[in-house]
């Protein structure tokens, strides 16, 4: 750059300007005029180099302070030399850029590189989580073009050497004292170009394809099961291996059971009668009935476990069991021949009976005498 040129006038702010001015004009400039959204636009890249040269001094309290004391010379020369390069700017730089360089070294590669990873939101229903079951998806994904084999060129030729990076994928920038490499924006990293794409995948390499696959759903899968079907991902670029496909399980509710771990519970509801005389009754399972025996005097709460009746454990350590928790429910009309042995059933009520009422008026009567 010349010597003589005003590094405020570069950036476009005042000899006034505050540090958060220069900065904001420096990121709107180098923005502006990157290279990388410039190709081929020799001013453009000129002007790039200008601007991180004013930035480099402005920057900087310590040579701002030099260069408005004795110009772009400084004395000594001062404002050459790693010596004076500051950790502060070095972030800054990165922020500036990163929207230039981010990802796309990562994307954009000379070698083999391999397909993306899928995720496939598969639900079930509760009975099929519960005995394990087949399932048949249709996955959408890139799969290789057929017609070019995957190169992107047209059959019958073969991509060329970038001109522009001269097949090194890498192109480079002089930033003041520093020199930045980037990938190539006209091949994006590859060292090649194709003159001649495929017109069936538009020199993409791939096309857009559906696969059918038949999936094995184990017995005891529980919501947020991840299942891996290795090798069923995206193809591969460039001779690159496959990704893989996760089916991720979503369980649907079950109107009668819920679940913890491997045991079911179920809510039961007995009459008055049956939890005060005791009962036998039929209740159900995820897979057919059972006999439950309900001792004289249960109450709403009480819980009784069915020994293997609940589901199988996703890693084959046997299986859950069946909790039945019961509650007691108050008839909501009585018939008169009803409400007049109940009434009799009250007369005959000494207290002896009922433990918890007694125990909950005796608390009572401690309280408040």
């Amino acid at each position: 750059m010349n010597a003589k040129r005003d590094y405020y006038e570069v950036l476009g702010v005042d000899h006034d300007a505050s540090p958060e001015e220069i900065k904001k004009a420096y990121r709107k400039l180098a923005h502006q005029y990157h290279p990388d959204k410039n190709l081929g636009d020799r001013s453009s890249e000129e002007r790039f180099k200008g601007i991180g040269e004013a930035y480099e001094i402005l920057g900087n309290p310590e040579k701002r302070a030099t260069y408005d004391r004795f110009g772009a010379a400084g004395p000594g020369r001062g404002f050459e030399g790693v010596g004076d390069f500051e950790p502060g700017f070095g972030s800054i730089f990165d922020d500036i850029f990163e929207g230039f360089f981010s990802g796309r070294t990562g994307r954009h590669g000379r070698g083999a590189q391999r397909g993306a990873d899928l995720r496939y939101n598969l639900e079930i229903r509760f009975e099929e989580a519960a005995t394990g079951v087949e399932k048949e998806i249709v996955i959408p994904r890139m799969d290789t073009c057929h017609a070019c084999r995957g190169t992107g060129a047209k059959a019958g030729t073969q991509p060329v050497v970038c001109r522009t990076c001269r097949g090194t994928g890498q192109v480079r920038y002089s930033q003041g004292f520093l020199t930045v490499s980037q990938t190539c924006g006209q091949c994006r990293g590859e060292g090649r170009v194709l003159e001649h794409p495929c017109p069936a995948c538009r020199g993409l390499g791939q096309v857009k394809a559906e696969r059918t696959l038949t999936v094995k759903i184990p017995a005891g899968v529980e919501s947020g099961t991840r299942l891996k079907l290795t090798g069923e991902g995206e193809t591969g670029v460039r001779g690159g291996p496959p990704g893989d496909l996760y089916v991720v399980i979503a369980v649907k509710e079950h109107p009668l059971f819920a679940r913890h771990g491997d045991d079911l519970y179920c809510e039961i509801p007995i009459s008055f009668s049956q939890a005060a005389l005791g009962t036998q009754m039929e209740i159900p399972t995820i897979n057919g009935r059972a006999t439950l025996k309900i001792p004289p005097g249960s109450q709403t709460g009480s819980e009784f476990r069915v020994k293997g009746k609940g589901l199988s454990n996703v890693r084959g350590y046997g299986r859950g069991d069946l909790v039945a928790r019961i509650f007691v429910e108050v008839p909501a009309h009585l018939t008169a021949k009803q409400r007049d042995l109940l009434e009799q059933y009250a007369r005959l009520e000494d207290g002896a009976g009922s433990p918890l009422v007694q125990g909950f008026w005796e608390k009572v009567k401690a309280l408040f005498g």
